[in-house]
């Protein structure tokens, strides 16, 4: 499993796409949401917000384009080489799934830079490193999510609909922009999302505190869904493929 981790990480980010868009754009709206505009006495903590949110939806998007890798070794015939294999279905998502969560970490270190050189964040050394890796552990939902969408759907077909999850996950979750400003029932509804969630864990980081347990349990329990649909979706194409 470990030299298919490898192998699946070297793709991933030998790929010019995920490295201009995957990482590249969630810096730049992260510099665009928070350097347009006239400062007011919260810009500061406004600034460390969203450098949180936005490193999270980045996160989220690598997370999910897992699954076009996916979509696309289905149809290239490489879900048949694995058949093979003394894999079992569940080594094969987790491969995939731990693979996809090592590539988001670019797109993490990526806009927290940006945070720190362009708009002078300042956190203690372990609040960074807690930030980072709370995200990258929460994450992996996604990677699955990402993953299931992949064998259960065309190459095509995956990339619409990761797109789809990610800007709404991201909008709803409070990524972009805090839910303190939605109707009380979008805020409602966005607490009970994953992207909500994987998002305070990051600010709960910044703000140097813990996680609490309710978050701790809903992406526990996105986590359990996620994994089970991924896993059906691989048996489902396995027997079709």
């Amino acid at each position: 499993m470990f030299e298919y981790i490898k192998l699946e990480v070297r793709r991933t980010l030998r790929d010019i796409t995920f490295v201009l868009f995957g990482i590249g754009m969630p810096v730049l709206m992260y510099l665009l949401f928070t350097n347009i505009g006239g400062d007011d006495g919260n810009s500061g903590e406004w600034k460390t917000v969203s450098m949180v949110g936005m490193a999270a939806y980045g996160a989220l998007g690598a997370a999910l384009s897992t699954g076009t890798g996916v979509a696309e070794d289905k149809s290239n015939g490489w879900l048949r080489q694995l058949r093979v294999t003394p894999m079992r279905p569940r080594d094969v998502v987790l491969g995939r799934a731990l693979s996809g969560s090592v590539t988001v970490l670019p797109t993490i270190i990526a806009v927290l830079l940006s945070g720190v050189l362009v708009n002078g964040i300042a956190l203690d050394a372990w609040q960074w490193a807690a930030v980072v890796l709370l995200l990258w552990l929460g994450s992996l939902p996604f990677t699955l999510l990402g993953i299931g969408n992949g064998y259960r759907l065309t190459a095509q077909t995956t990339g619409v609909v990761n797109v789809a999850c990610n800007l709404g996950l991201a909008v709803i979750g409070g990524l972009w922009f805090p839910t303190s400003q939605f109707p009380d029932w979008l805020r409602t509804l966005g607490s009970y999302t994953p992207a909500n969630r994987f998002g305070e864990l990051g600010w709960s980081a910044a703000a140097g505190s813990a996680p609490g347990l309710a978050t701790v349990a809903v992406l526990a329990l996105w986590l359990l869904a996620f994994g089970s649909y991924a896993v059906i979706s691989y048996r489902r194409a396995a027997r079709t493929v």
